[in-house]
């Protein structure tokens, strides 16, 4: 968790602060990195909780629904996934990345058949939500997930 500026020429000054974290690919490891993600977002807000607000409700989706969907697809027995925020003054970048390089989601993701499933419908939500999103190999192996999101 820290901070960086960055300066371009003729640009004005631009403050980024990162968050990183690296949970078990469980459903508890993808609740606890949700929570701890949420708490850091609140603390970059100056507040003791997160706001009320569209764009902090719209980012606590998209974590959730990246971290759950590297609980469930991305587990490989030993090896953990990590959560990095990236926050921007008008930007929240989102990564997920697991152990699964093998299984990229959809460029457009499907919805289910008949609509009654239980799940299958996370990207899809992504999709809905984020300004931009998408997935890209991370070497040494596995992928990274991304969205990000207007503040």
């Amino acid at each position: 968790m820290n901070q960086e500026t960055v300066t371009a020429p003729g640009e004005p000054t631009v403050v980024t602060s990162h968050f990183r974290t690296m949970f078990p690919t469980t459903a508890h490891g993808a609740h606890t990195a949700r929570h701890a993600a949420e708490r850091w977002l609140a603390a970059q807000q100056g507040r003791p909780e997160p706001a009320d607000d569209d764009s902090t409700a719209t980012a606590f989706l998209l974590i959730a629904e990246l971290t759950a969907n590297a609980a469930l697809h991305g587990r490989v027995r030993g090896r953990n996934a990590r959560l990095a925020l990236t926050l921007a003054p008008a930007t929240l970048w989102i990564e997920v990345t697991d152990a699964r390089g093998e299984r990229l989601p959809a460029p457009t993701p499907a919805a289910d058949a008949d609509g009654d499933g239980e799940s299958g419908r996370g990207l899809l939500l992504v999709a809905s939500l984020a300004d931009a999103w998408g997935s890209e190999p991370y070497q040494p192996g596995g992928k990274t997930v991304w969205a990000e999101c207007a503040r």
